[in-house]
């Protein structure tokens, strides 16, 4: 497998249960001010990443066919740390359709469908939401598309919890084709009734914040969350944090539940390092899936144990952000850009001790140090898993 031409992520921004916006997200690594609460939005007794404000937060009328809470928080997601004006500025220099955008969700806003189905007007959509453009799959690129204006290639990927993290290879892919000069990519998932009384259903959700990698660990905690990014090729700006490398596989070993040796992880975290040319020494930081359910951290344990060496840190940073499924991608892909921007390795937020089959790569506490090559890891059901690999900017 040949090298990938880097590209430059000029833009980047992520809005979840722990901050609106780069600046709020790193001081609440930093400070280790989880974004954790009681439940709040149904009945059940557990823990959530629920962002504050959407309910005060409506589309303005002329976006009114789009509203569900899974585009107010995209709206939101847009319009943090000048996101919204960084691909404004990018559609001007290359024109609106030489911009791609490719998007990731698990579950689109089918928040607002279910509330759809709870108003039936005599078996049918009441006349409101039979105006609404939010039921179906694609509705969230479609909302995006409308919302920046742009006109190239609009994709969304929908991959359980590796959905956003995807993003950034189909991305690199429409770059390296000459399809586009740009690309915008994101991901979206907010909490409804389907996430939270589905995986309660499979028994992984906890009733106490998530531990990650903890021996005592209980199940996950749910979240929600919006984040975004522009890539652009490395002459935009090579000052900029680059994407190096991705390795992506599909197991489909089982519906829910990962490879118990987790073949198709390894082979998407060793085709990451294959396509960036980094040798496992050569990574400083992992941001790892590390949800705090029973099997999926002791498979993700036990890799990062023997393929890296005792000087790779590793953390997971569920415990601020909760599980934001579909959106986990991207605002993790924020977290090991943040680390490698501030130097900030954040720790494992809640975790007391760790699984005697963690190796001494996994971090409790947070560590500063100066890091140039940074993965994420995102893991879905299916087998859909994703690995994105990281470099700092070259300095002026």
């Amino acid at each position: 497998m040949s090298r990938i031409p880097p590209l430059a992520i000029t833009a980047f921004t992520a809005t979840c249960a722990a901050g609106r916006g780069r600046d709020a997200l790193a001081a609440a690594l930093a400070s280790r001010t989880g974004g954790l609460r009681r439940n709040d939005f149904n009945d059940l007794s557990c823990w959530i990443g629920r962002v504050a404000g959407i309910e005060q937060a409506p589309l303005q009328a002329a976006w009114r066919a789009w509203e569900s809470r899974n585009h107010r928080l995209a709206w939101l997601g847009l319009h943090q740390d000048g996101f919204h004006e960084q691909a404004q500025a990018a559609i001007e220099r290359y024109g609106a359709t030489r911009v791609a955008l490719i998007v990731g969700t698990s579950t689109s806003s089918i928040g607002e469908t279910e509330r759809a189905y709870r108003e039936l007007d005599e078996g049918h959509f009441n006349a409101e939401q039979r105006q609404r453009r939010g039921h179906a799959a694609h509705a969230l690129g479609a909302f995006v598309q409308q919302a920046l204006a742009v006109r190239g290639p609009c994709l969304t990927i929908a991959t359980a919890c590796s959905s956003s993290a995807k993003v950034f290879a189909s991305a690199q892919r429409l770059l390296h084709a000459g399809i586009a000069d740009a690309a915008i990519v994101g991901g979206v998932d907010t909490l409804c009734g389907s996430v939270l009384y589905g995986f309660n259903s499979l028994e992984l959700v906890s009733s106490e914040p998530c531990r990650p990698f903890d021996v005592q660990r209980s199940g996950l905690s749910l979240g929600e969350a919006a984040g975004f990014a522009l890539l652009e090729n490395v002459s935009a700006d090579k000052s900029a944090p680059r994407l190096v490398g991705y390795g992506e596989s599909a197991d489909a070993h089982h519906m829910s539940a990962p490879h118990p040796q987790g073949l198709g992880a390894e082979r998407a975290l060793r085709d990451a390092l294959e396509r960036a040319g980094l040798e496992p020494h050569e990574v400083d930081y992992i941001n790892l899936h590390g949800t705090a359910s029973r099997q999926n951290d002791e498979v993700e344990a036990k890799l990062i144990a023997r393929a890296f060496p005792a000087t790779t840190l590793a953390s997971s940073t569920k415990g601020w952000t909760g599980h934001t499924l579909g959106a986990a991608g991207i605002v993790e892909a924020n977290i090991a850009l943040l680390a490698l921007e501030r130097g900030l390795v954040p720790g494992t937020l809640n975790t007391q001790t760790l699984d005697p089959v963690c190796g001494p790569q996994i971090q409790i506490d947070n560590r500063e140090g100066n890091l140039r090559i940074a993965l994420s890891n995102s893991f879905g059901f299916g087998g859909n898993n994703c690995c994105l690999a990281f470099a700092a900017g070259v300095a002026a």
